[in-house]
C-alpha cells in the first residue's frame, strides 16, 4: 500500500513469548522530518505482529542508536508491503546533501 508521508520511524516491539522467532514491528508515518525530535505524534501507525525482516530498497536510512529505530526522511511517499513475515519498503525520496 502506498502512503503519502514526509518521514517514517521503523521499530520493533517486545516478543509476546520468549519462544517466538518473529517480532512485532511497527512503521510510524509522520508529516514532518526529524520525527524523533519533533514531539509530533504519527499520522498513522502500521503494525505487523509477526515480522522476521524489514527490507528497504532505494532509500536513505538513518539508524537511531538510542532506541534501535530506523528513520527515513525527505519522503514524498512510501510503499509498504507485507509477505511471509517480511516487510518491504520502497518509495519516492528527495535526497539531501545534508548530513548530521
Amino acid at each position: 500500500m502506498i502512503h503519502k508521508t514526509k518521514s517514517v520511524i521503523i521499530g520493533r516491539k517486545k516478543k509476546e513469548h520468549d519462544t517466538d522467532e518473529d517480532r512485532p514491528c511497527f512503521v510510524s508515518l509522520f508529516d514532518v522530518n526529524k520525527p524523533h525530535t519533533s514531539g509530533k505524534v504519527p499520522t498513522d501507525i502500521l503494525e505487523f505482529p509477526h515480522s522476521h525482516r524489514v527490507i528497504i530498497k532505494g532509500l536513505d536510512v538513518s539508524y537511531l542508536l538510542m532506541g534501535n529505530d530506523l528513520v527515513i526522511e525527505n519522503l514524498e511517499e512510501i510503499e509498504v508491503e507485507y509477505a511471509e513475515g517480511h516487510i518491504y519498503l520502497t518509495g519516492v525520496q528527495q535526497h539531501s546533501d545534508e548530513t548530521e
